[in-house]
């Protein structure tokens, strides 16, 4: 065992050794704080390594040890030096190579392009993970990109289809005003019928767009009750039945009287309203519209309304509840009735209505049309 005097005077040379050392480390460190982290990582190893060795040095010398036991100190000492600097250089490449990896990974967040961790799955240092989390961050800003532009594009058409539907009848009121002011007009009840009927046009797409405006802001209020799917369409096909027998379409319906759900039934009644105007607007003369309610296997209600307009493109189904989109550039929506019948709004309402009262629509093609499934939480009753 070794003396107590003895050991105070080990412990207090070699840590004067070290405090010297590591006091010239920090100064190196410092001057290499510009530099690569390789360099840096070097130093360190260095200061240890020197400051180990000066310590045996000294100590050696103060406790007269054989030049050959100092000798030997010395070998050690280095070959340890030698071998902690092959591994910093070793484990600074690693560090350098995935420093890089991350710098890209950060130029490339800016480029609009998603981009793909380098890592496998075993590498779990924390530079790995920065790497896998701006990853993830890149494939988020590429998705959000996407949809902003997707949004964009939605309402640069939403603005040119309903200037277009605005447009057209305020043109038709202004000749018509001006036959009436000029005395030109060889009927004057059937022009204020028709201005009648273009004035309820303008009101229902005025009235359209702030229903939308509601939905996409997140300010729609609903009055929740107890709601009968069984009155919500009575009343919806007792409202449109005028509208199909002009057309020459006859509408079906066969709602089961027990389907209840909690919502607003004044909101649920446009999400009806807007599917029969839709249906009715694509289907042919002397075809037939059915409009059923049931209950599916999770115990939902289950609305459903089934044309028979020919069906949707398979690449256009996933778009068809976007604000403003219609399903060819060239077709102009005609008006049912005073009723606006393909602003392109309808259906984008639906489909915010339908999510307010965490619901779900989905439409997909049947043989000679196309159906639209509303799904509901069904409201027990006892």
């Amino acid at each position: 065992m070794i003396p107590l005097p003895d050991l105070v005077a080990i412990v207090g040379i070699a840590l004067a050794c070290a405090i010297v050392v590591g006091a010239a480390g920090l100064v190196l460190l410092h001057a290499a704080r510009r530099s690569p982290m390789l360099v840096r990582l070097c130093i360190v190893v260095l200061t240890a390594s020197v400051s180990m060795a000066s310590g045996m040095v000294a100590v050696a010398q103060a406790m007269f040890l054989s030049g050959h036991d100092l000798l030997v100190g010395i070998w050690i000492a280095g070959t340890a030096t030698v071998v902690s600097l092959g591994s910093a250089l070793v484990l600074g490449r690693t560090v350098t190579r995935q420093s890089r990896r991350l710098q890209r990974l950060a130029a490339d967040l800016g480029d609009g392009t998603p981009v793909t961790a380098a890592q496998g799955d075993r590498d779990r240092s924390e530079l790995a993970a920065v790497e896998a989390e701006l990853a993830l961050t890149s494939r988020r800003l590429h998705e959000a990109r996407e949809k902003v532009d997707a949004l964009e594009e939605s309402r640069r058409e939403l603005v040119a289809w309903i200037s277009h539907d605005l447009r057209t009848p305020l043109a038709g009121l202004r000749a018509m005003a001006e036959a009436l002011e000029d005395g030109m007009a060889s009927d004057p009840q059937r022009f204020h019928r028709q201005m009648r009927s273009q004035i309820d046009h303008l009101s229902d797409l005025v009235d359209d767009l702030f229903e939308l405006s509601k939905i996409q802001s997140g300010r729609l209020v609903l009055t929740m009750e107890t709601v009968s799917l069984y009155d919500l369409v009575s009343d919806a096909v007792s409202e449109l039945r005028s509208v199909a027998d002009a057309r020459g379409i006859v509408i079906r319906e066969s709602p089961r009287p027990d389907l209840m759900v909690h919502g607003d039934a004044r909101e649920l009644s446009r999400v009806v309203g807007n599917l029969l105007v839709n249906a009715i607007q694509h289907s042919p003369a002397g075809s037939q519209i059915s409009v059923t309610t049931e209950s599916d296997a999770d115990g939902n209600a289950v609305l459903s309304v089934v044309d028979a307009g020919g069906g949707i493109p398979e690449s256009d189904l996933p778009q068809i509840f976007r604000a403003g989109w219609r399903a060819t550039v060239s077709r102009t929506p005609e008006q049912l009735w005073g009723r606006s019948s393909g602003a392109g709004l309808g259906l984008a309402i639906v489909h915010g209505i339908v999510e307010a009262h965490d619901g779900d629509v989905v439409a997909r093609n049947v043989d000679g049309g196309c159906r639209f499934d509303v799904v509901l939480p069904r409201l027990a009753v006892a």
